[in-house]
């Protein structure tokens, strides 16, 4: 029997969602190359083929010619489709790992490790023109600056690099301890007008633990999470989908208001709309099923722009 707060889901595996909506993103050893096609079979929402930390430098070259093979070949009749998280402004592998990718022809979009400046980005997305980039900001130098990362031409969206942050800082796991951290990335994201964050991994977890830490990326208003290994992707999209719970309120809100004319009845139901709406948008986007005849495709009234918006 399915345990009445569920996620039921309709995705098949190896689906993939618009990166401006995706939980969780898959890395992918690059040297490694063995695994990308069971990655892209995964739950993954996006698949990050990583040519920077998983990757020691003598085997560098080698990783990154593995991603373009790869992503420049089909499977099963079906091109191959992926991002790739290239090494940071600055380091020696940078300009190359950027001139690579210019030739693949099935690139999602590149995360672009240790963004410590606007200009990291910049420079990344003149190189790469038209190319979606995921600052993923690790250091207390780029923390310090990530209101003018998320502004900058070219951002995408916001990650955390929790690892190497940590490193950086000295800080401890302890979710208090980085609450100031996530709650600046979810306040510049927003201000920007840019998809909610990406929070870090979480390593060496147990599915109760992997469970409570997606638990807080959505208690900060974080939207995505980077995942280790495949089998950490169902539960973190789990994590991070409407809950059959919230979905039955939003039903039912919007019931209420429709019963009652449909009219704005007191200060509370605009902010209210704007999130049953969004609860069932993101059920549609993610292929929840919404049961018992609720119809789907009626119209509701729209959010106000500036409560809503992903």
């Amino acid at each position: 029997m399915t345990p009445p707060n569920a996620i039921q889901t309709d995705e098949p595996l190896g689906f993939r969602i618009d990166p401006v909506l995706a939980r969780s993103w898959l890395l992918v050893n690059g040297a490694q190359a063995d695994r990308f096609d069971a990655a892209a079979r995964s739950r993954a929402d996006i698949v990050v083929l990583d040519i920077e930390d998983a990757v020691a430098p003598k085997d560098k070259l080698a990783a990154r010619a593995n991603v373009v093979r790869w992503l420049n070949a089909e499977n099963d009749g079906k091109p191959n489709d992926g991002w790739v998280r290239v090494n940071g402004f600055g380091t020696q592998w940078w300009a190359d790992d950027l001139e690579a990718l210019r030739s693949v022809k099935h690139l999602g979009g590149v995360m672009l490790a240790m963004v410590e400046s606007m200009d990291h980005v910049t420079e990344t997305a003149k190189r790469l023109p038209d190319t979606l980039i995921v600052a993923l900001v690790e250091t207390a130098r780029g923390l310090e600056r990530i209101s003018e990362i998320a502004s900058a031409k070219g951002t995408f969206r916001l990650a955390f690099g929790i690892g190497d942050f940590r490193r950086d800082t000295g800080f401890g796991d302890n979710p208090a301890t980085l609450a100031y951290a996530r709650s600046r990335f979810t306040i510049a994201a927003k201000a920007a007008h840019l998809p909610s964050a990406i929070d870090g991994p979480t390593v060496g977890s147990t599915a109760l633990l992997l469970s409570e830490a997606t638990a807080v990326s959505a208690e900060f208003g974080m939207t995505g999470k980077i995942c280790l290994t495949p089998d950490q992707c169902h539960p973190v999209n789990e994590g991070l989908s409407p809950s059959q719970d919230e979905i039955a309120w939003a039903r039912e809100f919007f019931s209420e208001f429709e019963r009652d004319g449909g009219e704005i009845r007191n200060g509370s139901d605009l902010p209210r709309i704007a999130r049953a709406t969004k609860i069932l948008d993101l059920a549609r986007a993610y292929g929840i099923t919404v049961t018992d005849g609720y119809d789907e495709g009626a119209g509701h009234a729209p959010a106000p722009s500036d409560t809503f918006h992903y």
